[in-house]
């Protein structure tokens, strides 16, 4: 059985006076695809950017990435030991071009193999390499996601968070990137991490699964198995 890259007990978050998270509690084997379903609201990208120890999230409980204790690391210092988060709404830097959003996300790297990485992702991404002089802000919503997501790889994470990749995307480039996620997964070993609203593709990727319902974990399980699932297939899968 994997060892657990990620480990997480007892999370409570805030915002302000607001509680969020109630003592969210989930594990992530090493190499796998987990995924986090749940409702609007329900604090699925609370949960990631609790993880990350983001500045603008009041949370206590225990963190352990690759494990090491990282519940009082800063979000710097979380990046460097190897996390990577691409957040809902792409992230990327709008007035800097596609090349440079690339080498942006290699800056925690020390080795001379940063080119080599961004050929491989322009190979992964096409449309990247042709988009390569233009300005991220210019891009389509689809390539901004792949522009995204391929600038979190580049600084070679051992964990990706991915906070609802799908969204506002048309359905044959949600399919494409999700087979691509698919890949990486299995091409690279990159572990994945994914709060998503469409159930049905994040499952079919999964190897494991929980349901987030007003700030705790109402479900946990193979993936397989919560697609099978009378309530998750009534909540999320539309049967």
């Amino acid at each position: 059985m994997s060892e657990n890259i990620l480990e997480v007990r007892d999370l409570q978050a805030s915002y302000g006076q607001v509680d969020v998270l109630r003592g969210v509690a989930l594990e992530v084997k090493t190499g796998e695809v987990c995924v986090i379903l749940g409702a609007n609201g329900a604090g699925k990208t609370t949960t990631l950017r609790s993880i990350c120890n983001m500045p603008i999230v009041s949370s206590t409980g225990t963190i352990k990435f690759a494990g090491e204790d990282i519940s009082n690391t800063d979000t710097g210092g979380i990046v460097a030991q190897g996390m990577a988060h691409v957040p809902q709404g792409r992230g990327t830097f709008p007035e800097l071009s596609t090349l440079e959003n690339l080498q942006l996300g290699a800056y925690v790297r020390k080795d001379n193999e940063v080119d080599d990485d961004i050929d491989r992702w322009f190979q992964m991404f096409p449309v990247l390499k042709e988009r390569k002089d233009q300005a991220a802000g210019s891009l389509s919503g689809g390539e901004q996601q792949m522009l995204a997501v391929s600038r979190a790889l580049m600084s070679r994470p051992k964990l990706l968070l991915l906070d609802e990749p799908s969204l506002g995307l048309a359905p044959i480039i949600i399919e494409d990137l999700f087979a691509t996620f698919k890949q990486i997964n299995q091409d690279e070993g990159t572990t994945m991490l994914i709060v998503e609203q469409n159930a049905n593709l994040a499952l079919s990727i999964a190897q494991s699964a929980y349901v987030l319902e007003t700030g705790s974990i109402a479900l946990s399980g193979p993936a397989a198995q919560l697609r099978d699932d009378p309530a998750v297939q009534e909540a999320y899968l539309g049967a």
